[in-house]
């Protein structure tokens, strides 16, 4: 998936802004209403759409979704707004988008096309935004203990895995992949 068009320029098209404030609504939806509470932690899959938005869309664009969700969500459930954690949000748009594009693609027999960069796309964005800089937030804001934010590993290592699958199976299907290569060129 190449994407001739600059980060900066496709900000400016309404169409990617439509795409964007969808994902942003998706990742709302996920991430407050469908999501599970375990205890002190939340399972969701609100970052998937903060994912797409920055692989399909460009990581400046994929920070921008990231932020607005997290701050537009918490105001809608009430939630206190962490400003760490938003940063969280943003950083795995931006970085997602960084990633998906400069990480090169190579086959692996027996695996789906793109499955294992996908894979590595989302775990290392995984790492950085949400097992260290909302962990962070968690810890700082909330007074979550080590034990607890060790917990978030496996938690992100499960919902990185779920989240790659659920994107390969997407960009395997033409018509989605045809669609979102729309969005790059003029």
């Amino acid at each position: 998936m190449k994407n001739s068009r600059t980060a900066a320029a496709s900000l400016k098209d309404v169409r990617v802004l439509t795409v964007m404030a969808m994902l942003a609504a998706l990742s709302i939806i996920f991430g407050k209403f469908l999501a599970f509470n375990a205890g002190p932690f939340r399972i969701s899959f609100e970052n998937l759409p903060i994912l797409m938005a920055g692989m399909f869309l460009g990581g400046p664009a994929g920070c921008l979704t990231g932020i607005l969700a997290d701050l537009i969500g918490c105001l809608m459930v009430g939630y206190t707004i962490n400003p760490i954690i938003t940063i969280g949000a943003g950083c795995i748009g931006l970085i997602s988008g960084l990633m998906f594009r400069r990480i090169p693609s190579f086959a692996v027999p027996r695996l789906p096309e793109g499955l294992l960069h996908n894979l590595v796309t989302v775990l290392c964005t995984h790492i950085c935004g949400s097992m260290l800089i909302k962990s962070v937030g968690l810890a700082l804001y909330y007074h979550y203990t080590l034990p607890q934010i060790a917990l978030r590993v496996p938690l992100y290592l499960v919902i990185g895995t779920v989240e790659s699958l659920l994107i390969t199976v997407l960009l395997s299907n033409k018509a989605f992949a045809a669609q979102i290569e729309r969005l790059g060129r003029k």
